[in-house]
């Protein structure tokens, strides 16, 4: 009888563990080299994960749309390692014969979902333009917690992270003009 309790009790103690490892929250989103896409695909990817309760860590480049994550995440779920680094430009569209043309309409948008601080960075760097902005190093770090420090440290981390490449996973608000569908499907922040 003592034994059959004490199965059970280590079955229903596995179960338990085995379900918190799989819940939303139990990983954290690893962006290592995101050059960006589509506006409105970031706003609903940051979106999904600022919902989950997932941490984002910026272990590389964010580029472009991918940036959205520093105005979509909470501060408290969100961190960058010394290899991060973000790159802001003007958001674009192709012309009929596939060149880039600045789109102002989504260059607003995607301005007005940074946060203060990044506008300002942006804004003494001569705004947002067709050229790439680098943010690294003491800038990065400014604007985005380090992983590194103190109870951040998500190296020492149990949870496993879910890797994210060419394009990140899902934000927090998104002005008008971006829910309009011509510029969501075809404004390129890339």
């Amino acid at each position: 009888m003592r034994t059959a309790a004490w199965i059970l009790g280590a079955s229903l103690a596995l179960a338990a563990a085995t379900t918190a490892a799989i819940t939303p929250a139990a990983a954290d989103v690893l962006i290592t080299s995101d050059t960006g896409g589509m506006i409105g695909d970031y706003v609903a990817r940051w979106q999904r994960v600022r919902q989950s309760g997932e941490r984002v860590v910026i272990d590389g480049t964010c580029l472009s749309a991918c940036t959205i994550v520093v105005g979509m995440i909470p501060r408290d779920r969100l961190c960058a390692t010394r290899n991060a680094a973000l790159g802001f430009h003007a958001a674009w569209l192709p012309d009929a014969n596939g060149n880039r043309v600045t789109s102002p309409i989504a260059t607003k948008a995607l301005w007005g979902m940074y946060p203060g601080s990044v506008r300002r960075w942006i804004t003494r760097r001569g705004g947002l333009t067709p050229r790439m902005l680098m943010m690294r190093g003491r800038d990065l770090a400014a604007v985005v917690p380090s992983c590194e420090s103190g109870a951040r440290r998500i190296a020492a981390s149990p949870r496993p992270a879910a890797r994210v490449g060419r394009q990140a996973r899902a934000l927090r608000r998104a002005p008008a003009a971006i829910a309009t569908p011509a510029v969501a499907e075809a404004a390129m922040a890339r």
